[in-house]
């Protein structure tokens, strides 16, 4: 089940679709993907866990970003210009 709020700009099918194209959520192959074996207990329990920029934040990786945009016909979004 896929829910965004009315903010998809594609079919919540097609988003659907595109996760388990991309993503093998099996609970083994996430945790490998997101390397989650391993003990980072205090870096997690000071200032939250979400909206971080390091790299043992895994679940914070945009790396499919890129190829989720182009499979879905989306074009890549500019930066705003100051």
């Amino acid at each position: 089940m896929v829910e965004c709020y009315g903010t998809e700009r594609i079919s919540k099918a097609k988003i659907a679709e595109l996760i388990s194209e991309h993503f093998d959520l099996r609970p083994g192959a996430f945790r490998k993907y997101l390397d989650l074996h391993r003990p980072i207990y205090q870096k997690t329990a000071a200032y939250g866990h979400f909206g971080r920029e390091d790299r043992d934040f895994t679940w914070e990786r945009i790396d499919r970003a890129k190829a989720l945009r182009a499979a879905a016909g989306l074009e890549e979004r500019q930066p705003a210009q100051a």
